[in-house]
Protein backbone atom coordinates (compact mmCIF):
# COMPACT_ATOMS: atom_id res chain seq x y z
CA UNK A 1 0.00 0.00 0.00
CA UNK A 2 1.43 3.21 -1.18
CA UNK A 3 2.15 5.56 2.35
CA UNK A 4 1.41 9.35 2.71
CA UNK A 5 3.22 11.69 5.05
CA UNK A 6 0.60 11.60 7.07
CA UNK A 7 1.28 7.61 7.99
CA UNK A 8 4.34 8.70 9.48
CA UNK A 9 2.90 10.92 12.63
CA UNK A 10 3.09 7.67 14.81
CA UNK A 11 6.86 8.07 14.49
CA UNK A 12 7.87 11.25 14.26
CA UNK A 13 5.09 13.31 16.08
CA UNK A 14 2.46 15.50 14.43
CA UNK A 15 4.40 18.87 14.52
CA UNK A 16 6.91 17.50 12.12
CA UNK A 17 4.42 16.49 9.58
CA UNK A 18 2.65 19.97 10.19
CA UNK A 19 5.49 21.67 8.99
CA UNK A 20 6.33 19.63 6.04
CA UNK A 21 2.99 20.12 4.80
CA UNK A 22 3.30 23.89 5.12
CA UNK A 23 6.97 23.95 3.69
CA UNK A 24 4.90 22.20 0.89
CA UNK A 25 2.27 24.41 0.34
CA UNK A 26 4.79 26.98 -1.65
CA UNK A 27 5.68 24.53 -3.92
CA UNK A 28 2.23 23.48 -5.11
CA UNK A 29 2.37 22.28 -8.84
CA UNK A 30 6.89 22.80 -9.04
CA UNK A 31 7.95 19.89 -11.42
CA UNK A 32 10.62 18.44 -9.69
CA UNK A 33 12.98 15.83 -11.38
CA UNK A 34 15.68 13.64 -10.39
CA UNK A 35 18.20 11.99 -12.92
CA UNK A 36 20.40 9.11 -11.80
CA UNK A 37 21.77 6.08 -12.93
CA UNK A 38 19.83 3.22 -11.76
CA UNK A 39 16.68 2.47 -10.64
CA UNK A 40 17.10 -0.90 -8.85
CA UNK A 41 20.38 -1.68 -6.54
CA UNK A 42 22.31 0.26 -4.19
CA UNK A 43 21.06 3.49 -1.74
CA UNK A 44 20.26 6.51 -4.51
CA UNK A 45 17.80 4.39 -5.42
CA UNK A 46 16.35 3.19 -2.38
CA UNK A 47 16.17 7.40 -1.29
CA UNK A 48 14.51 8.01 -4.70
CA UNK A 49 12.21 5.39 -4.53
CA UNK A 50 10.71 6.47 -1.22
CA UNK A 51 11.07 10.07 -1.34
CA UNK A 52 9.27 10.96 -4.89
CA UNK A 53 6.16 9.81 -4.31
CA UNK A 54 5.81 11.51 -0.91
CA UNK A 55 6.79 14.82 -2.28
CA UNK A 56 3.87 14.00 -5.08
CA UNK A 57 1.80 13.09 -2.48
CA UNK A 58 2.56 16.58 -0.82
CA UNK A 59 1.58 18.42 -3.71
CA UNK A 60 4.74 18.74 -5.93
CA UNK A 61 5.05 16.87 -9.61
CA UNK A 62 8.24 15.16 -9.29
CA UNK A 63 9.45 12.65 -11.57
CA UNK A 64 12.35 10.33 -11.26
CA UNK A 65 14.48 9.46 -14.76
CA UNK A 66 17.43 7.51 -15.38
CA UNK A 67 20.41 7.81 -17.89
CA UNK A 68 20.80 5.44 -20.49
CA UNK A 69 24.48 3.87 -20.79
CA UNK A 70 26.20 1.30 -22.18
CA UNK A 71 28.16 -1.34 -20.11
CA UNK A 72 31.41 0.64 -21.15
CA UNK A 73 29.76 3.85 -20.16
CA UNK A 74 29.08 2.26 -16.62
CA UNK A 75 32.52 0.63 -16.43
CA UNK A 76 33.74 4.21 -16.38
CA UNK A 77 31.74 5.90 -14.32
CA UNK A 78 32.33 3.17 -11.76
CA UNK A 79 35.96 4.22 -12.25
CA UNK A 80 35.66 7.69 -11.42
CA UNK A 81 33.07 6.22 -8.13
CA UNK A 82 36.45 4.98 -7.17
CA UNK A 83 38.81 7.69 -8.50
CA UNK A 84 36.31 10.13 -6.18
CA UNK A 85 36.90 8.28 -3.33
CA UNK A 86 41.02 8.28 -4.05
CA UNK A 87 41.53 5.82 -6.25
CA UNK A 88 43.58 5.95 -9.26
CA UNK A 89 42.29 6.43 -12.76
CA UNK A 90 43.57 6.41 -16.34
CA UNK A 91 41.73 9.52 -17.65
CA UNK A 92 42.43 9.45 -21.26
CA UNK A 93 40.48 11.34 -24.24
CA UNK A 94 38.86 8.55 -25.15
CA UNK A 95 37.68 7.87 -21.83
CA UNK A 96 36.59 11.40 -21.07
CA UNK A 97 34.47 11.19 -25.09
CA UNK A 98 32.62 8.48 -24.42
CA UNK A 99 31.58 9.73 -20.68
CA UNK A 100 30.40 13.06 -22.40
CA UNK A 101 29.10 11.55 -25.42
CA UNK A 102 26.28 9.32 -23.73
CA UNK A 103 25.56 12.58 -21.78
CA UNK A 104 24.97 13.79 -25.07
CA UNK A 105 22.46 11.69 -26.31
CA UNK A 106 20.59 11.69 -23.22
CA UNK A 107 19.95 15.03 -23.42
CA UNK A 108 18.70 14.93 -26.85
CA UNK A 109 16.08 12.66 -26.26
CA UNK A 110 14.95 13.57 -22.92
CA UNK A 111 13.23 17.02 -22.07
CA UNK A 112 14.30 18.35 -18.66
CA UNK A 113 13.65 21.86 -19.35
CA UNK A 114 10.31 21.65 -18.69
CA UNK A 115 10.83 21.22 -14.75
CA UNK A 116 11.02 23.57 -12.70
CA UNK A 117 14.22 22.26 -10.57
CA UNK A 118 16.57 19.24 -11.80
CA UNK A 119 18.23 17.05 -9.41
CA UNK A 120 21.26 15.36 -10.62
CA UNK A 121 22.49 12.62 -8.59
CA UNK A 122 26.30 11.44 -8.28
CA UNK A 123 29.02 11.53 -11.49
CA UNK A 124 27.23 9.27 -14.15
CA UNK A 125 24.67 11.95 -15.68
CA UNK A 126 26.77 15.23 -13.75
CA UNK A 127 27.63 16.50 -17.13
CA UNK A 128 23.87 16.69 -18.24
CA UNK A 129 23.43 20.45 -17.56
CA UNK A 130 26.28 21.30 -20.38
CA UNK A 131 23.60 20.17 -22.85
CA UNK A 132 20.94 22.37 -21.57
CA UNK A 133 20.14 25.74 -22.22
CA UNK A 134 19.59 26.44 -18.37
CA UNK A 135 16.57 27.94 -17.66
CA UNK A 136 16.06 26.62 -14.01
CA UNK A 137 17.96 25.93 -10.81
CA UNK A 138 19.90 22.86 -11.37
CA UNK A 139 21.53 20.65 -7.95
CA UNK A 140 23.91 18.49 -7.96
CA UNK A 141 23.80 15.65 -5.63
CA UNK A 142 27.20 13.60 -4.36
CA UNK A 143 26.40 10.76 -2.53
CA UNK A 144 30.37 9.38 -2.39
CA UNK A 145 33.03 10.45 0.04
CA UNK A 146 35.17 12.87 -1.63
CA UNK A 147 37.40 13.52 1.41
CA UNK A 148 40.49 12.75 -1.02
CA UNK A 149 39.83 12.93 -4.78
CA UNK A 150 42.13 12.00 -7.63
CA UNK A 151 43.10 15.51 -8.53
CA UNK A 152 42.95 14.96 -12.19
CA UNK A 153 39.40 13.58 -12.36
CA UNK A 154 38.37 16.20 -9.68
CA UNK A 155 40.04 18.94 -12.13
CA UNK A 156 38.08 17.38 -15.02
CA UNK A 157 34.73 17.12 -13.49
CA UNK A 158 34.54 20.42 -11.48
CA UNK A 159 34.02 22.14 -14.93
CA UNK A 160 30.56 20.65 -14.85
CA UNK A 161 29.81 21.25 -10.92
CA UNK A 162 30.38 24.90 -10.99
CA UNK A 163 27.50 25.33 -13.46
CA UNK A 164 25.23 24.52 -10.73
CA UNK A 165 23.41 26.36 -8.62
CA UNK A 166 24.10 23.68 -5.60
CA UNK A 167 25.57 20.78 -3.97
CA UNK A 168 24.53 18.60 -1.87
CA UNK A 169 26.86 16.59 0.31
CA UNK A 170 26.50 13.86 3.21
CA UNK A 171 28.95 15.57 5.52
CA UNK A 172 30.61 18.90 6.60
CA UNK A 173 34.19 17.11 5.58
CA UNK A 174 33.11 17.04 2.11
CA UNK A 175 33.19 20.58 1.79
CA UNK A 176 35.46 22.07 -0.81
CA UNK A 177 37.26 25.38 -0.91
CA UNK A 178 37.98 24.95 -4.56
CA UNK A 179 34.39 25.15 -5.35
CA UNK A 180 32.44 28.33 -5.42
CA UNK A 181 29.26 26.84 -5.49
CA UNK A 182 26.42 26.92 -2.67
CA UNK A 183 27.70 23.43 -0.68
CA UNK A 184 24.84 22.26 1.82
CA UNK A 185 25.05 19.41 3.85
CA UNK A 186 21.95 17.12 3.70
CA UNK A 187 22.15 13.57 4.92
CA UNK A 188 20.68 10.52 3.76
CA UNK A 189 17.75 9.15 5.97
CA UNK A 190 15.79 6.03 5.70
CA UNK A 191 12.49 4.85 5.21
CA UNK A 192 10.94 3.44 8.46
CA UNK A 193 7.40 2.37 6.72
CA UNK A 194 9.06 0.97 3.85
CA UNK A 195 9.20 -2.80 3.83
CA UNK A 196 13.40 -3.01 4.78
CA UNK A 197 12.61 -0.94 7.89
CA UNK A 198 9.26 -1.70 9.00
CA UNK A 199 8.55 -3.81 12.19
CA UNK A 200 8.40 -7.32 11.61
CA UNK A 201 6.81 -9.56 14.62
CA UNK A 202 9.16 -12.63 16.05
CA UNK A 203 7.46 -14.97 13.57
CA UNK A 204 8.38 -13.38 10.49
CA UNK A 205 11.71 -12.74 11.01
CA UNK A 206 11.94 -16.46 11.96
CA UNK A 207 10.10 -17.53 8.58
CA UNK A 208 12.35 -15.72 6.32
CA UNK A 209 15.12 -16.85 8.56
CA UNK A 210 14.16 -20.26 8.04
CA UNK A 211 13.05 -19.82 4.15
CA UNK A 212 16.77 -18.93 3.78
CA UNK A 213 18.39 -21.72 5.31
CA UNK A 214 20.55 -19.89 7.77
CA UNK A 215 21.42 -21.85 10.83
CA UNK A 216 20.16 -20.20 13.88
CA UNK A 217 22.45 -22.42 16.10
CA UNK A 218 25.34 -19.62 16.50
CA UNK A 219 25.52 -16.09 16.90
CA UNK A 220 25.30 -13.95 13.66
CA UNK A 221 27.31 -11.32 11.83
CA UNK A 222 26.14 -9.41 9.59
CA UNK A 223 27.52 -7.21 6.56
CA UNK A 224 24.73 -5.73 4.54
CA UNK A 225 25.86 -4.06 1.36
CA UNK A 226 26.84 -3.80 -2.17
CA UNK A 227 29.55 -5.98 -3.51
CA UNK A 228 32.41 -3.06 -3.80
CA UNK A 229 35.96 -2.21 -2.96
CA UNK A 230 35.02 0.25 -0.54
CA UNK A 231 33.07 -2.02 1.55
CA UNK A 232 36.16 -4.06 2.26
CA UNK A 233 34.44 -7.62 2.12
CA UNK A 234 38.07 -9.19 1.95
CA UNK A 235 38.71 -7.59 5.06
CA UNK A 236 35.72 -8.52 6.86
CA UNK A 237 36.75 -11.89 5.96
CA UNK A 238 39.63 -11.37 7.75
CA UNK A 239 37.81 -9.59 10.70
CA UNK A 240 35.39 -12.92 11.39
CA UNK A 241 38.52 -15.36 11.35
CA UNK A 242 40.11 -13.63 14.01
CA UNK A 243 36.71 -13.27 15.78
CA UNK A 244 36.11 -16.79 15.40
CA UNK A 245 39.45 -18.04 17.45
CA UNK A 246 37.01 -16.26 20.67
CA UNK A 247 33.69 -16.95 20.09
CA UNK A 248 31.90 -19.84 17.67
CA UNK A 249 29.62 -17.40 15.10
CA UNK A 250 28.67 -17.42 11.81
CA UNK A 251 29.45 -14.40 8.97
CA UNK A 252 26.56 -13.66 6.41
CA UNK A 253 26.73 -11.18 3.61
CA UNK A 254 23.83 -9.85 2.23
CA UNK A 255 24.78 -8.91 -0.90
CA UNK A 256 23.24 -6.82 -3.82
CA UNK A 257 24.45 -5.85 -7.29
CA UNK A 258 23.54 -2.54 -8.79
CA UNK A 259 23.06 -2.52 -12.52
CA UNK A 260 25.31 0.56 -12.82
CA UNK A 261 28.06 -1.64 -10.97
CA UNK A 262 29.80 -4.22 -13.37
CA UNK A 263 32.93 -4.62 -10.94
CA UNK A 264 30.36 -6.26 -8.02
CA UNK A 265 30.58 -9.58 -9.44
CA UNK A 266 33.76 -9.94 -9.71
CA UNK A 267 34.37 -9.23 -6.09
CA UNK A 268 31.65 -11.29 -4.88
CA UNK A 269 33.63 -14.39 -6.87
CA UNK A 270 36.94 -13.01 -5.25
CA UNK A 271 35.60 -13.07 -1.72
CA UNK A 272 33.08 -16.31 -2.37
CA UNK A 273 36.56 -18.24 -3.06
CA UNK A 274 38.48 -16.89 -0.44
CA UNK A 275 35.58 -18.04 1.91
CA UNK A 276 35.62 -21.55 0.88
CA UNK A 277 38.04 -22.65 3.96
CA UNK A 278 35.03 -22.35 5.98
CA UNK A 279 33.01 -24.00 3.58
CA UNK A 280 33.01 -27.45 5.88
CA UNK A 281 31.21 -25.79 8.74
CA UNK A 282 29.21 -23.86 6.86
CA UNK A 283 30.20 -20.52 9.08
CA UNK A 284 30.13 -18.07 6.11
CA UNK A 285 26.89 -17.26 4.02
CA UNK A 286 25.96 -15.30 1.03
CA UNK A 287 22.15 -14.42 0.32
CA UNK A 288 20.99 -12.15 -2.05
CA UNK A 289 19.54 -9.33 -0.52
CA UNK A 290 16.69 -8.65 -3.25
CA UNK A 291 13.84 -9.23 -1.30
CA UNK A 292 13.63 -5.76 1.59
CA UNK A 293 11.74 -7.87 3.62
CA UNK A 294 14.23 -10.47 4.16
CA UNK A 295 17.03 -8.12 4.65
CA UNK A 296 14.91 -6.53 7.37
CA UNK A 297 14.36 -9.78 8.65
CA UNK A 298 18.63 -10.64 9.19
CA UNK A 299 19.24 -7.66 9.78
CA UNK A 300 16.57 -8.16 12.83
CA UNK A 301 17.97 -11.53 13.79
CA UNK A 302 21.70 -10.50 14.04
CA UNK A 303 23.55 -10.53 16.67
CA UNK A 304 26.09 -7.61 14.87
CA UNK A 305 25.98 -5.64 12.12
CA UNK A 306 29.90 -4.57 10.54
CA UNK A 307 30.04 -1.73 7.73
CA UNK A 308 33.76 -1.59 8.07
CA UNK A 309 34.21 0.38 5.28
CA UNK A 310 37.76 1.75 4.22
CA UNK A 311 35.56 4.90 1.79
CA UNK A 312 31.62 5.58 2.44
CA UNK A 313 29.84 8.30 1.18
CA UNK A 314 27.32 8.10 4.23
CA UNK A 315 25.87 4.42 4.63
CA UNK A 316 22.34 4.33 4.74
CA UNK A 317 22.75 0.49 5.97
CA UNK A 318 24.55 1.73 9.19
CA UNK A 319 20.99 3.75 9.74
CA UNK A 320 19.09 0.72 8.72
CA UNK A 321 20.69 -1.63 11.55
CA UNK A 322 20.46 0.96 14.13
CA UNK A 323 17.31 1.83 13.81
CA UNK A 324 16.10 -2.04 14.16
CA UNK A 325 17.98 -1.41 17.54
CA UNK A 326 21.21 -3.08 16.57
CA UNK A 327 25.03 -1.75 17.73
CA UNK A 328 26.99 -1.32 14.90
CA UNK A 329 30.92 -1.77 14.51
CA UNK A 330 31.65 0.65 11.62
CA UNK A 331 34.88 2.07 9.74
CA UNK A 332 35.69 5.87 11.49
CA UNK A 333 35.21 6.66 7.77
CA UNK A 334 32.84 9.01 5.70
CA UNK A 335 28.90 9.68 6.95
CA UNK A 336 29.62 6.55 9.21
CA UNK A 337 30.37 8.76 12.42
CA UNK A 338 27.67 10.45 11.46
CA UNK A 339 25.40 7.88 12.30
CA UNK A 340 27.83 5.40 15.17
CA UNK A 341 28.26 7.25 18.16
CA UNK A 342 31.22 5.40 19.51
CA UNK A 343 30.49 3.75 22.97
CA UNK A 344 26.77 4.53 22.64
CA UNK A 345 25.20 3.08 19.68
CA UNK A 346 27.87 1.09 18.55
CA UNK A 347 31.95 1.33 17.89
CA UNK A 348 33.83 2.99 15.46
CA UNK A 349 37.10 1.21 14.08
CA UNK A 350 40.05 1.96 12.05
CA UNK A 351 38.71 0.07 9.55
CA UNK A 352 42.57 -1.01 7.99
CA UNK A 353 42.74 -2.31 12.26
CA UNK A 354 41.28 -6.02 11.79
CA UNK A 355 42.32 -6.59 15.31
CA UNK A 356 40.77 -3.71 17.29
CA UNK A 357 37.22 -4.27 15.15
CA UNK A 358 37.43 -8.14 15.82
CA UNK A 359 37.73 -7.57 19.61
CA UNK A 360 34.78 -5.05 19.40
CA UNK A 361 32.99 -7.65 17.69
CA UNK A 362 33.69 -9.95 20.71
CA UNK A 363 32.76 -7.62 23.05
CA UNK A 364 28.66 -7.17 21.88
CA UNK A 365 28.94 -10.64 21.43
CA UNK A 366 29.88 -11.63 24.98
CA UNK A 367 27.50 -8.61 26.55
CA UNK A 368 24.30 -9.24 25.25
CA UNK A 369 22.72 -6.70 27.89
CA UNK A 370 25.31 -3.82 26.54
CA UNK A 371 24.14 -4.54 23.02
CA UNK A 372 20.83 -4.28 23.95
CA UNK A 373 21.33 -0.86 25.50
CA UNK A 374 23.18 0.44 22.51
CA UNK A 375 20.29 -0.72 20.26
CA UNK A 376 18.14 1.08 22.32
CA UNK A 377 20.18 4.39 21.77
CA UNK A 378 20.77 3.88 18.72
CA UNK A 379 16.68 3.51 17.07
CA UNK A 380 16.16 6.69 19.34
CA UNK A 381 19.17 8.33 17.53
CA UNK A 382 18.17 7.87 13.77
CA UNK A 383 14.39 8.69 14.97
CA UNK A 384 15.59 12.06 15.72
CA UNK A 385 18.68 12.36 12.96
CA UNK A 386 17.99 9.84 10.25
CA UNK A 387 14.58 9.48 8.85
CA UNK A 388 13.22 10.36 5.56
CA UNK A 389 10.60 12.65 6.69
CA UNK A 390 13.59 14.69 8.04
CA UNK A 391 15.18 14.47 4.05
CA UNK A 392 11.95 15.30 2.48
CA UNK A 393 12.00 18.43 4.81
CA UNK A 394 15.37 19.45 4.07
CA UNK A 395 14.80 18.80 0.04
CA UNK A 396 11.91 21.22 0.27
CA UNK A 397 13.97 24.04 1.91
CA UNK A 398 16.68 23.82 -0.55
CA UNK A 399 13.89 24.03 -3.44
CA UNK A 400 11.99 27.06 -1.98
CA UNK A 401 15.75 29.13 -1.59
CA UNK A 402 16.53 28.36 -4.96
CA UNK A 403 13.40 28.63 -6.52
CA UNK A 404 13.07 32.31 -4.34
Amino acid sequence: MAKSIGDYIDIVGAETISKIYKKASKLYGKMVANVNATFLGGGVAEILGRMVPLMNEIGLDAEWRTIHGSPAFFDITKSFHNAMQGGEINLTEEVKSLYMDINKEYANFSHLNIYDCLIVHDPQPLPLIRFYRKQQPWIWRCHIDITNPNKELWDFLRRFMIRYDAIIISSEKYRKEDLPVMQRVIPPAIDPLSMKNMELSEEEIMRYIRESNIPTDKPLITQVSRMDPWKDPEGVLEVFQIVKEKVDCRLLYCYNLATDDPEGMRIYDRVYKKAQKFADQGDVLFVIGNNELLVNAIQRFSSVIVQKSTKEGFGLVVAEALWKGKPVVGGNVGGIPQQVKDGETGFLVDPHDFRACADRIVELLKNPKMSEEMGKKAKEFVREKFLTTRLISDYLDLIAELLQ
